[in-house]
């Protein structure tokens, strides 16, 4: 009885050192998500390469090793965590754009949305059929989870906070861009889904995937958005006396807003990310220049900095322990480089061709197409719903480019932005000169 009670002691003890040590964990976590910003202002750093860079480090201390395994084996737990740092990032990206929308002032959008991502997919799934080798259904997954912008890993090169001016053309396409597509990417990961389960059972799928995946999910998930972004507006701005929510001066507001707008979409079978971004975008129309909508904006962005360095840190760790990149050879490395390089670039300048933009936006535009949390979401949850027998060699290649990508656009992006914004000050500074 006395070893008994002894080893119980013992593993209690082992339970609450791990708790103690995940306590001090999170303490250092939410500590440097407000210190490390103030701190990488100047310095050719990123947020995101620097956590990535300690989970790989954290994580391959002995007795850490086997803390963060390949994600493969915890889909479930990767696809919730990295759905719920997206849907933070996409209420934020919808609450602090300043343009209105219209056909022609969201142009470049819609170029990038309509021309520039079905560009993408084809050029990566012909990449990933002939290069890699794949299957049609798993290169159809691979170019669908790397198509869209992320909206996570590109504070960089958004517009600013609400109604702070800095909503210049570049960084109102890339942000609008990232806001939406997460979206639109959604149909493409269902056909290799359909397409994946239709090369084992043979039932047809393409009328199935036209009238459920493409119309009804696009439509549903935006009618939800702008009944939630009206609904919510009115509760948030227009109740009468001392019932509106604005008077709070709460930003967790934007949390329930997020998830009820979420919730909502998904109950009906709906696109929830596609409502979370039009749901925010009504919601900011609603008493436009409210200084409410920056205390919204500003909780939805420090919450998801937290999120995306908690999943960061775990990347970097898995990187560095799970294995997360032993199925990547010489060809996923040449891929990769592609897809970043020439297949996301070629596509951006051919869908602003016309635009109207000088080279150098244009340039900034198609380049920064940054690859993150959005990709291990689509994978996660495309992998887990169909059958691809490729998904170790698909899980090393999509992590390699959003390692590459977190690092070059990171170290770039900020310098390249100051950049583009001095020449846009000049372009409207001569005008007026030349007025005078």
């Amino acid at each position: 009885m006395e070893r008994r009670a002894s080893a119980l002691d013992k593993d209690h003890q082992a339970v609450l050192e791990s708790y103690i040590l995940l306590l001090v964990g999170f303490g250092c976590l939410v500590l440097l998500t407000a210190w490390l910003p103030m701190v990488l202002t100047r310095a050719p750093l990123s947020l995101p390469i620097v956590c990535v860079a300690i989970g790989a480090c954290v994580f391959a201390l002995p007795g850490v090793q086997a803390s963060v395994p390949h994600p493969q084996n915890h889909l479930t737990v990767v696809e919730r965590f990295s759905e719920m740092v997206v849907i933070i990032s996409l209420m934020g990206a919808g609450l602090k754009l300043d343009r209105r929308i219209g056909w022609r002032r969201w142009v470049l959008t819609w170029r990038l949305l309509g021309i520039a991502m079905p560009l993408t997919i084809i050029g990566l799934a012909l990449l990933g059929y002939g290069l890699l080798g794949l299957s049609l259904a798993s290169a159809l997954l691979l170019a669908s989870v790397l198509a869209p912008t992320d909206p996570v890993l590109a504070a960089d090169i958004q517009v600013g906070p609400p109604n702070s001016g800095e909503d210049g053309d570049t960084r109102f396409a890339l942000t609008s861009e990232a806001g939406l597509n997460d979206a639109l990417a959604f149909p493409f990961v269902h056909a290799a889904i359909a397409l994946s389960l239709a090369s084992a059972s043979g039932q047809p799928w393409l009328l199935h995937w036209l009238g459920v995946d493409v119309v009804w999910k696009l439509v549903a998930g935006l009618a939800v958005g702008i009944v939630t972004g009206y609904a919510l507006g009115y509760m948030v701005f227009h109740l009468p006396n001392r019932a509106g929510l604005s008077r709070t001066g709460d930003g967790f507001v934007a949390l329930g807003i997020t998830c009820i707008a979420y919730g909502a979409a998904e109950l009906v079978h709906g696109y929830g990310f596609l409502s979370v971004f039009v749901a925010a975008l009504v919601l900011r129309m609603q008493e436009r220049d409210h200084e409410y909508h920056t205390r919204l904006h500003d909780f939805a962005e420090e919450l998801e900095r937290l999120l995306m360095m908690a999943l960061l840190v775990a990347f970097g760790g898995a990187l560095s322990t799970g294995g997360l990149l032993q199925a990547l050879g010489w060809d996923g490395v040449a891929f990769g480089i592609l897809a970043l390089f020439v297949v996301r670039p070629l596509s951006g300048w051919i869908g602003l061709v016309g635009a109207g933009l000088p080279g150098d936006k244009r340039a900034v535009i198609s380049v920064y197409g940054i690859r993150g949390v959005g990709s291990i979401y689509y994978l996660s949850y495309g992998v887990g719903h169909g059958v691809f027998a490729e998904a170790n060699l698909i899980w090393s290649v999509v992590a390699f480019i959003i390692l590459v990508s977190i690092v070059l656009h990171g170290a770039t992006a900020s310098p390249v932005m100051v950049w583009i914004d001095k020449r846009r000050e000049a372009r409207q500074v001569v005008p007026r000169e030349q007025a005078t």
